[in-house]
C-alpha cells in the first residue's frame, strides 16, 4: 500500500497490476501489493484505489484495462466468486498476463481453470505466502517487460498471451457464461463471511504528483434506467403516494432484469419536487435513459402515461398511454417495465420479468402498503406510527400478504429503535412479524434483513446477523438493506474492507441513498481513513442536511484528524440536544475549556443516563478515567444500548485498549479485542 512519502499516489497513476482477490483473502493480497509497490510496481487494489462515489464496477473494469498483468491471490474463495471470475475473463480477453499466487489447493472450476495460464501459478499453499513474494515480484516484473508488437507495429511492454482462436474464444465464452451462471448463486456469500485479519486501511494517501494524469471518469452504461417518481395528475392531486408507488413497482421489475442498471427508489426520488433538469438526473446517478411518468384517476378508472427519454439529447425512444380500470394497475405496471426492457432491446435471462414473491391482489391492500411506503421513510416518529397503522390495515385486509408483514417489522423495528416502543417489546414483536412474514413468503429478503437487524442491534448476536445477512443477499443480490446489512455487520466485526465492498456495492445499486452514505462514512471513521470519512459526512449533509447524528460524528470524525475548534464548532450545530450533549463535554475538553466540559458531562448524565449510558462511558474514557469509563460500559449492557455495534475501532475509547478490564468486556460480547 502506498504510504507517506512514497512517489506517487498509486491510486492516480497507470498502474502495471491490477490485484485481483475475494475476502477473506485481503491481508494476503495487501501483502502481494505492498512487496510489488516497494519493487517499483504500480499497483491497482481495491477498495484502496477505488474513487470516493465513483461507480465500483466502472472503476474494476477501467484498471483492469490500464493494467499490463494482472495478479490473482487464488484460494477456495476466489474460486467460488463471480467478481474474481470476471476479473480474471476481462484481463484474458484484454491479453494480460494472470499470475496466480495460489494459497490453498481447493480444486478450480472448469472455467476459472481454462482462463488460467497454469504455468504462472506460484504455490503457497503451504501456509507461507510471504516466502512466495519475490518469486511473485519476479515473475511480474517478466510479464510487464516482456515486448509485444501492437497492429501498428510499435513495441509495447505486455506479457506475451497466447493467440486464440475464433473456436476457442467461442468455446471460452461457453465455458464462461456456465461458469457464471452456477457463481451467481454464490454471490451473497462473496468477499464477506469468513472472519478478516487485514489491519484497517491507511487514514490518507499521499497527494498525487503533479504529472499523474486525473482519474477516468465512469463510463455511463448503455443499458442502464432511472425511473423517476410518476406525477400526479388527479382532480385532486390526492394520488401522489399511488403515483410514487407505480414508480416504485415499475424499478422493482426492472431490477430483476440481469443486463439493466436500475439506481433503486431512494436516489431515484431524490429529485422528486426539485427542479434539476433530466440530463443532470441522469449524470448524477450514472445512466444513460430516464423514465418518466403520470397517472390520473377518477373513480374506478386510471390513465397512466409513460415515456422514456434518452439523457444525453432528449429523443424519445418510447412513449405510451394506458387507460385501465384501476384494477388492473398490476397490469399496467408489468406492461410499462416489459415495453422499456424491449425498447433498450435487453435479453432477459430466465424468462419475463417477474414480480417480488409475497404480494397482494387486494388492490385496497395494495394502496395502503404504498401509503405505508412513504410514510416509514420519513424515519419520524409521527410518520413511522402512520405507516404501522397502514399495514395493520393493509394485513387486516389480506393476511396472506406477506410483503406487507415484513413492511409492518421493519417499521415496528424502527418504532423501537426511535423509543417509540418500549425495546424490548418493539424488537420481539418486529421479530415475530418478520417471522411470520417468511412463513407466508420463505424467499422474502425482506424479512431477512429485518432479523438481520435485529441479530445485529438488539440480541448481538453478530453470527446470526451474518447469516440473515447472507440468506436476503442469496435470495435477491442487489437488495439495498441486504447489501448494507452485510456492510455494518462487517464493520462491527472490524472487517472494514468487507465493510467498505458492500456498502460500496449498495451505492452502485442505489448512489444517493442516505442510510448508505451514513454506514460508509461511519466505517471509514472507525477503519481511521478520517479524511474519507470527513468527506463522506459532508456528503451526507449535502444529500440530507437534517439527517440525524450526521454533525455529532462529523465532529468526532474532525477531532480525530486534530481539528478540535472545527469539531466544537459542528458539534454545537447538532440540532438535536441529546445527540449534542453526547459529544460535546468531549470537545470542550479538547479546546481547553474544562469548566464547561464538567457541566456539559454533569447536565448529559442528568437528563440521558437511562438512554446514553454508551456515550457517558465514552466520555470518560477520552478523560482516561478507566473505573467510571467500563462502570458506565456495564451500566449499557444492561440497558441494552444500541451504541455497541460501533465500539470497535471508536477512537474515543482508544485510552481503555490496554485495560484488561476493556479487553474482559469486549470478550463477553463476542467482538474482537
Amino acid at each position: 500500500m502506498a504510504k507517506d512519502g512514497d512517489d506517487e499516489k498509486m491510486s492516480g497513476s497507470t498502474p502495471n497490476v491490477f490485484v485481483s482477490y475475494a475476502s477473506p483473502d485481503g491481508a494476503i493480497a495487501e501483502t502481494a501489493c505492498e512487496a510489488l509497490e516497494k519493487a517499483g510496481v504500480t499497483c491497482w487494489i481495491a477498495p484502496r484505489d477505488v474513487t470516493p462515489g465513483a461507480f465500483y464496477g466502472d472503476e474494476i473494469v477501467h484498471a483492469i484495462d490500464a493494467a499490463k498483468a494482472m495478479v490473482l491471490i487464488l484460494s477456495q474463495n476466489a474460486a467460488t466468486s463471480p467478481h474474481v471470475l470476471r476479473e480474471v475473463e476481462r484481463a484474458a480477453s484484454k491479453r494480460h498476463a494472470v499470475i496466480s499466487l495460489r494459497i490453498d489447493q481447493a480444486p478450480l472450476p472448469a472455467g476459472l481453470e481454462y482462463l488460467l495460464n497454469t504455468s504462472q501459478w506460484l504455490d503457497a499453499s503451504s501456509g507461507d505466502a510471504a516466502r512466495a513474494l519475490p518469486k511473485l515480484v519476479s515473475a511480474v516484473q517478466v510479464a510487464i517487460q516482456t515486448p509485444t508488437v501492437t497492429q501498428t507495429g510499435i513495441p509495447t511492454t505486455r506479457a506475451p498471451a497466447p493467440v486464440v482462436s475464433a473456436w476457442s474464444r467461442k468455446r471460452r465464452a461457453l465455458v464462461v457464461a456456465s461458469v457464471v451462471s452456477l457463481a451467481l448463486v454464490g454471490l451473497a456469500a462473496d468477499r464477506l463471511w469468513l472472519a478478516s485479519r487485514r489491519s484497517p486501511p491507511p487514514a490518507s494517501a499521499p497527494a498525487a504528483p503533479a504529472s499523474a494524469p486525473a482519474p477516468v471518469a465512469p463510463t455511463i452504461p448503455e443499458k442502464s434506467i432511472a425511473v423517476l417518481p410518476f406525477a400526479d395528475m388527479s382532480e385532486k392531486h390526492d394520488q401522489e403516494y399511488f403515483a410514487d408507488g407505480m414508480a416504485e413497482e415499475i424499478i422493482d421489475l426492472l431490477a430483476r432484469a440481469p443486463d439493466l442498471r436500475v439506481p433503486a427508489r431512494t436516489s431515484s426520488f431524490y429529485f422528486k419536487g426539485k427542479s434539476t433538469k433530466v440530463p443532470d438526473i441522469a449524470h448524477e446517478l450514472g445512466v444513460a435513459h430516464v423514465l418518466e411518468g403520470s397517472i390520473r384517476r377518477a373513480g374506478n378508472q386510471i390513465r397512466v402515461t409513460a415515456q422514456l427519454v434518452r439523457a444525453d439529447n432528449g429523443f424519445h425512444l418510447w412513449s405510451q398511454t394506458y387507460d385501465r380500470d384501476l384494477q388492473d394497475v398490476f397490469k399496467v405496471q408489468d406492461d410499462i417495465a416489459n415495453a422499456v426492457v424491449q425498447a433498450l432491446q435487453i435479453t432477459l435471462m430466465g424468462g419475463p420479468l417477474t414480480r417480488q414473491k409475497g404480494g397482494t391482489q387486494n388492490l385496497e391492500a395494495y394502496q395502503l402498503y404504498l401509503r405505508a411506503g412513504g410514510e416509514y421513510l420519513l424515519n419520524s416518529k409521527t410518520a413511522l406510527e402512520a405507516a404501522h397503522k397502514s399495514l395493520q390495515q393493509a394485513i387486516k385486509l389480506d393476511p396472506n400478504f406477506a410483503l406487507a408483514w415484513a413492511r409492518l417489522a421493519f417499521t415496528t423495528y424502527e418504532l423501537a429503535e426511535v423509543r417509540a416502543l418500549p425495546e424490548t417489546e418493539g424488537f420481539e414483536r418486529s421479530r415475530q412479524q418478520a417471522q411470520h412474514a417468511l412463513q407466508l413468503s420463505p424467499e422474502l429478503a425482506d424479512a431477512h434483513f429485518v432479523l438481520g437487524y435485529i441479530h445485529r442491534t438488539y440480541d448481538w448476536d453478530w453470527s446470526a446477523a451474518q447469516e440473515e445477512a447472507r440468506r436476503a443477499l442469496a435470495l435477491d443480490p442487489t437488495h439495498i438493506n441486504a447489501l448494507r446489512l452485510a456492510g455494518q455487520v462487517s464493520a462491527t466485526l472490524g472487517h472494514y474492507d468487507d465493510a467498505d465492498r458492500w456498502l460500496r456495492a449498495a451505492l452502485v445499486r442505489d448512489p444517493l441513498n442516505t442510510y448508505v452514505h451514513w454506514a460508509l462514512a461511519a466505517t471509514l471513521y472507525r477503519a481511521g481513513r478520517f479524511a474519507d470519512a470527513e468527506a463522506a459526512y459532508r456528503k451526507l449533509i449535502e444529500l440530507a442536511p437534517s439527517f440525524v447524528w450526521t454533525r455529532e460524528y462529523l465532529a468526532r470524525t474532525l477531532l480525530a484528524e486534530g481539528k478540535p475548534e472545527a469539531a466544537l464548532a459542528m458539534a454545537q450545530q447538532e440540532s438535536n440536544e441529546g445527540d449534542r450533549l453526547d459529544i460535546l463535554p468531549i470537545v470542550l475538553q479538547a479546546v481547553g475549556r474544562q469548566v464547561e466540559a464538567d457541566e456539559a458531562l454533569k447536565t448529559l448524565i442528568t437528563k440521558f443516563a437511562d438512554s446514553d449510558a454508551y456515550d457517558v462511558a465514552m466520555n470518560y474514557a477520552y478523560r482516561n478515567d478507566h473505573d467510571l469509563a467500563l462502570q458506565w460500559l456495564e451500566r449499557a449492557y444492561k440497558q441494552k444500548d444500541i451504541g455497541f455495534i460501533e465500539i470497535v475501532g471508536e477512537p474515543l475509547f482508544k485510552n481503555l485498549e490496554n485495560d484488561p478490564r476493556y479487553k474482559v468486556f469486549l470478550r463477553k460480547m463476542n467482538l474482537p479485542e
